[in-house]
């Protein structure tokens, strides 16, 4: 179901991906993680303090289908991997950007808090209408 992982003679491992790869050249001490949190799919996404993306995953790009993504426990693998992710970079603390009303808000940030990265500030930016759409005219019969 996953990448197929293909073994060198050396004895290592290669999952064909490039992404890991590019992760490794840039060092940052801390940047902004953005969750959206769906009720059919959560994604998380880190990028640096102006904005600029470096990783992105989703519950869907890691072999969840259906209704399992948006579960707090898809929500969780991801707010995993990105947190390795950052690591790697050298993260050390991180501002949360929460948007949406899925399942997988809480998961996802206690995730990516459980690799030992500190989170600084959480803001919930879900938009929320205030007056909502015009209603129906009333039906004449």
């Amino acid at each position: 179901m996953g990448k197929k992982r293909i073994v060198k003679k050396g004895g290592e491992q290669d999952s064909g991906s490039a992404r890991s790869a590019r992760t490794l050249k840039r060092k940052l001490e801390s940047g902004i993680l953005f969750v959206e949190a769906t009720y059919n799919n959560t994604k998380v996404c880190f990028a640096d303090e102006k904005g600029g993306v470096i990783t992105w995953s989703s519950s869907g790009s890691l072999g969840f289908s259906g209704a399992k993504k948006g579960t707090p426990f898809a929500a969780a693998k991801v707010g995993e991997l990105i947190g390795d992710r950052a690591l790697q970079m050298g993260v050390r603390d991180v501002s949360v950007v929460v948007t949406g009303v899925g399942a997988g808000r809480e998961s996802a940030i206690r995730a990516f808090s459980g690799k030992g990265i500190g989170i600084v500030s959480i803001k919930d930016a879900t938009p929320v209408p205030h007056n909502g759409p015009r209603p129906k005219k009333p039906r004449r019969v």
